[in-house]
């Protein structure tokens, strides 16, 4: 019996950590969007990590060519639902979600329900994204 405590109290020490994780991914996550609608590159580039990689209907982006592709996107409203963040690491986090937009790109309406990822890694103290994707819901 004795044994299995330390083991208990490991487990809690655990799980509060990963509920501040979690708040951490969320609040990045939430960054990114704003940052994008507001057409902050810095901000957004503080919040990926130099290796960062989109996949998108329209092709694959780089950290650069996503932040450029901000002037050609007029994102008025969004609201993201369904949030969920999983760890297969403790270093590694995947976050995934339902974005409802009001906006255009280049010119085109993109208005809609988006089925949504991102994949963050930890480094040192800081949650970086490295991957995110989304897919126009049904």
């Amino acid at each position: 019996m004795l044994a299995i405590v330390p083991l208990c109290f490991g487990q809690a020490k655990l799980a509060e950590k990963s509920v501040g994780n979690e708040t951490a991914i969320i609040d990045s996550e939430k960054a990114a969007w704003e940052a994008y609608k507001n057409k902050n590159a810095d901000a957004f580039k503080r919040l990926m990590a130099t290796e960062y990689h989109g996949v998108y209907a329209e092709g694959i982006q780089t950290l650069e060519t996503e932040v450029a592709d901000m002037a050609k996107a007029e994102l008025q409203e969004y609201s993201l639902a369904d949030l969920k963040v999983v760890f297969p690491d403790p270093d590694v986090a995947v976050i995934t979600y339902k974005a409802t937009t009001k906006g255009t790109f280049n010119g085109q309406n993109r208005s809609g329900t988006y089925n949504s990822g991102s994949v963050y890694v930890k480094r040192g103290e800081k949650w970086l994204g490295v991957f995110h994707t989304e897919i126009k819901a049904p």
